[in-house]
């Protein structure tokens, strides 16, 4: 978290700092941990110092701020990044100030509590490889039945964990995955070689339902409060979720099926064991 609806929730937030020019990149004071930016912030804003926002785009969960001569600044919030166009929800955890000139005076900022987010300045060649889908797969809200077999369809992997690989498709987490094999019906443990045509063109078609969805709404904001879009308010897909964080509650589909929660590789994984059910030619993965 965030995943690619909230993602896509702050992009649309920025879009007005649109033919701003930067007039510096600042470091702001934290003692808590750094996080990663490349290069040096000192670096970082003699090169981009000057330079007008072009456009503002995603690629997956990144952020890019392009730029007049062809870079970009890719903010990537990881865990708990915000990336926001008014008062953040503290000072304490507040990282890096873009300050800039244009008809709005807005700053742009990124916040990150538990500071596992990075901010990069990518040069054109370099920015070209991180668009090319070789180094992220084709992102969520466009892909197709048959990318995701050609990527996916040989592998082992239970579906739920082969979904958050960002190689095969850009964008979707935890959160996303569970909803998306929920709308599709198919039960988060089976292998994705077991997979019929059928049932890859219904998570296809539930990938762009869901996360439509969930750009309409502006996102989740779970329990702990932290995702914020770019105006520091809380999103409202979290009152729509049909599985997630919902273990032992009725499913919404079927109404008489409590939600169960189970761990695949190390996250929670919620589904319902009525609307879910197993098949395939293979033993689905534990």
């Amino acid at each position: 978290m965030p995943e690619l609806p909230e993602v896509e929730t702050m992009r649309r937030g920025v879009q007005g700092v649109v033919e701003h020019t930067i007039r510096r990149v600042r470091r702001t004071p934290c003692r808590l941990k750094p996080i990663q930016i490349q290069p040096r912030i000192d670096a970082l804003d003699r090169r981009v110092a000057g330079r007008k926002i072009t456009a503002v785009g995603r690629r997956g969960k990144r952020l890019l701020l392009h730029l007049d001569d062809a870079s970009a600044i890719v903010i990537e919030p990881r865990m708990t990044g915000l990336i926001l166009v008014a008062d953040p929800p503290n000072e304490q955890h507040l990282r890096v100030r873009i300050e800039l000139e244009g008809p709005r005076h807005e700053d742009l900022l990124f916040w990150d509590r538990r500071g596992l987010g990075t901010f990069r300045w990518l040069p054109a060649e370099t920015l070209a490889r991180l668009l090319d889908q070789s180094t992220l797969g084709v992102d969520a809200l466009e892909v197709t039945a048959a990318q995701l077999q050609a990527t996916l369809a040989a592998s082992r992997r239970a579906v739920k964990v082969a979904l958050l690989d960002q190689r095969a498709v850009a964008g979707i987490g935890n959160l996303y995955a569970a909803e998306i094999l929920h709308v599709a019906g198919v039960d988060p443990r089976t292998r994705c070689d077991s997979l019929s045509g059928p049932q890859w063109q219904r998570i296809a078609a539930a990938t762009r339902q869901v996360l439509g969805e969930a750009i309409r709404y502006e996102g989740s904001t779970l329990s702990d409060g932290t995702y914020r879009n770019a105006l520091n308010s809380a999103g409202g897909y979290q009152n729509h979720h049909r599985v997630y964080d919902r273990e032992g509650q009725p499913c919404r589909r079927c109404g008489h099926e409590s939600i169960r929660r189970i761990v695949q590789a190390q996250r929670a994984t919620f589904f319902c064991g009525h609307c879910q059910q197993r098949r395939g030619k293979h033993r689905s993965v534990p």
